[in-house]
């Protein structure tokens, strides 16, 4: 770790918002694999810019591209993948930009780490169930990766064969096997103006 390092503060969180004219926040949408969660996250994007919100989708995927590209699948390799793309989202979020967090993010203790590092930073974090059946998600399977799972090509499947730890208390649960996408992404730009976020 490092310790020669000093942070240095600039504008508050309120002076910031109050120049942009707009509040941060995180949406957190975690689920299996073909849930639903990024194509969800693109609706609720475009939902929002075309309202003049600036919003930012950070996908399971894409990050793999960049910034943990050095990560695995392991339990170990996914912890460390939620604790990046936590403060990544916590610097949006601080930014006064809403940062839409798609992640499979499996294990409840990791998300409740994201959470609690907004909670320290006073920024909003509102956590997003994409709920579907593991059956249905393995119909969709638009990758063959839930086919491959199943025949040991890929290990630490999710659902499969590693664990996923559904939210207990999820602010928002979207059941995508029952709502569209658009009335998803709707669900969730309604609890932001509800609560004032937007």
């Amino acid at each position: 770790m490092a310790t020669n390092i000093t942070w240095h503060p600039n504008l508050t969180y309120t002076e910031r918002s109050e120049l942009r004219k707009q509040n941060g926040a995180t949406i957190w949408l975690t689920g299996l694999s073909a849930s639903g969660k990024s194509t969800i996250a693109c609706a609720l994007e475009q939902l929002l810019l075309k309202v003049g919100v600036s919003a930012y989708r950070l996908d399971g995927d894409n990050v793999r591209f960049g910034l943990n590209k050095d990560l695995g699948f392991s339990e170990k390799d996914r912890n460390e993948n939620i604790r990046r793309i936590s403060e990544v989202s916590k610097l949006f979020a601080d930014s006064c930009t809403i940062a839409i967090s798609s992640f499979i993010s499996p294990y409840r203790i990791d998300r409740d780490s994201a959470r609690a590092l907004h909670r320290d930073g006073h920024l909003k974090f509102i956590e997003v169930f994409v709920d579907v059946p593991l059956e249905v998600a393995e119909q969709r399977d638009p990758k063959g990766l839930y086919k491959k799972a199943r025949e040991g090509v890929i290990k630490d499947f999710t659902g499969i064969s590693a664990p996923y730890e559904a939210p207990e208390n999820a602010e928002i649960h979207l059941n995508t096997e029952k709502q569209s996408v658009e009335e998803c992404a709707q669900q969730i730009f309604e609890y932001l103006k509800k609560d004032s976020i937007i």
